[in-house]
């Protein structure tokens, strides 16, 4: 067979088309149709089928170990099953086995019927009782019908057949009341494969190939272009092409588990990062709370032993300049003391102090004094910790106008803008000396200043010239 095949060349193709249409003529006429291409059409359908019956073996097995590994795809074992009954009953094809081809087909019924009832995720156990129970009843009757066993069997098959094509109509009517009940997407989840469409371009066909096989098998006319082998390849070629399907759908179904998969690390490492994060949060406010007790307890220590210490060398020295130096060390604790207390300064109140502090100092230095407070009501509040860098940086001011600037007027002025505090410091004396130009950070402390507004976050800025005085301008946000 496979020599005769590898010779039908496509000429040959064509005598046998034309012979083909030849007969058919011939055969309308009452005459005998042209038996070399019968036997070619014949052996092509034979070939054909050997062809069919390798592949479904493949897919079977295939098929098989999937639903071995995923319970899932019972479905598939019943294709499977289906198919191998199949490849049984065409290799059974021999008069020695007419009383085995009824059972087979019973097989391939009771297999085809259980896929086609999964392809709508239904059960019918009625249905699956007298399957089996008919597995039983035909090789029983086909044992008891004694010389009748032909006549038996070719009655046994048709009836298969019909149920076949029975349970393929009902399976394709209830996909169609599924797909009007909703038209614009099939539900996938209830019949994950195939779909609609593809179903229908399977079915449908193989579903009139079967009758019209069976209605020219219980008819007297042969009509060879309409040979019977060939419409027996409508079957096989379904069955393939829906293994093949499920196999590309267990393939697409193991992308889409890797695809929710690599989602879900995705989100876990994502969860992981907030856990994390609110990890990070909570240990810094713990630090906070703990920093702030301790910052308390030595305010604390600081006030109860230092600043009494301090007071009581204040009233008790016999000296000036040492009481007028622990004076100064009573005020810088104090100062110190509320920085680690932590409570917010309201500005108005920092601006009296300070305000009280600078006049005073200058005027003790024969210095005029100009201050200037914002105009309008004043309701932010400064950090504990702004309010004491912000006290150092004008106290160092009020020192160099003091020891180095020479000045006999300082204006102080005070604003509120856009939320930050801007303080200004200007004198009138002699600057800064030409020979410290580029090099202001080395000397009168503006390092020292420039590094507390920093800590701020806010800037301290320094200009100066021979002749026109110093201006320190302190910017820090509220």
């Amino acid at each position: 067979m496979g020599s005769g095949l590898m010779a039908y060349t496509p000429k040959r193709c064509c005598t046998t088309a034309l012979l083909a249409l030849v007969g058919g003529m011939a055969c309308a006429a009452g005459l005998e149709p042209v038996s070399a291409p019968v036997s070619a059409a014949m052996a092509w359908a034979t070939g054909a089928q050997a062809w069919l019956a390798a592949m479904l073996l493949g897919v079977a097995l295939a098929l098989g170990l999937l639903s071995l590994v995923q319970r899932n795809q019972q479905g598939s074992l019943f294709l499977a099953g289906m198919m191998l009954s199949w490849v049984l009953l065409r290799a059974g094809s021999g008069p020695t086995a007419l009383g085995l081809r009824p059972l087979l087909m019973t097989l391939l019924v009771l297999c085809g019927v259980q896929y086609l009832l999964r392809q709508i995720n239904t059960q019918q156990e009625h249905v699956t009782h007298a399957l089996l129970i008919q597995c039983l009843v035909v090789p029983l009757s086909l044992l008891l019908s004694g010389g009748e066993v032909e006549a038996l069997a070719r009655l046994w098959h048709s009836v298969l057949v019909l149920e076949l094509v029975a349970a393929m109509a009902w399976v394709l009517g209830q996909r169609w009341r599924r797909w009007r009940a909703d038209p614009v997407a099939e539900t996938r989840l209830a019949c994950p494969h195939p779909d609609f469409r593809l179903l229908t371009a399977l079915l449908a066909p193989t579903m009139l190939a079967l009758l019209a096989e069976l209605a020219l098998s219980w008819t007297d006319v042969h009509l060879w272009w309409i040979s019977l082998p060939w419409l027996g390849l409508l079957l096989p070629l379904a069955m393939l092409a829906l293994g093949l399907d499920g196999i590309a759908s267990v393939a697409r179904s193991r992308l889409d588990a890797e695809r929710r998969v690599a989602a879900a690390e995705q989100r876990m490492q994502e969860r992981i990062a907030e856990v994390e994060r609110q990890h990070a949060k909570l240990a810094e406010q713990k630090l906070e709370q703990v920093t702030e007790r301790e910052r308390k307890r030595i305010a604390a220590d600081l006030h109860d032993d230092l600043g009494a210490k301090l007071l009581t060398i204040v009233h008790t020295s016999e000296s000036d300049r040492i009481s007028t130096l622990a004076r100064e060390a009573l005020e810088e604790m104090r100062l110190s003391v509320r920085g680690l207390t932590g409570k917010p300064v309201h500005l108005i109140d920092a601006l009296g102090d300070w305000r009280a502090e600078v006049v005073l100092r200058l005027g003790q230095a024969n210095i005029l004094a100009e201050w200037k407070s914002p105009t309008d009501e004043i309701t932010q509040t400064l950090q504990a910790r702004s309010y004491v860098q912000t006290t150092r940086i004008l106290r160092e001011s009020v020192s160099n106008i003091i020891k180095h600037s020479g000045a006999t007027h300082a204006t102080i002025s005070c604003a509120v803008q856009e939320g930050d505090f801007i303080l200004t410091v200007q004198d009138n004396g002699h600057g800064i000396p030409a020979e410290l130009d580029g090099r202001l950070d080395r000397g009168h402390g503006m390092a020292s200043m420039k590094s507390r507004a920093k800590q701020m976050h806010g800037q301290c800025l320094v200009e100066s010239g021979p002749g026109w005085g110093t201006v320190i301008r302190l910017t820090i946000p509220l």
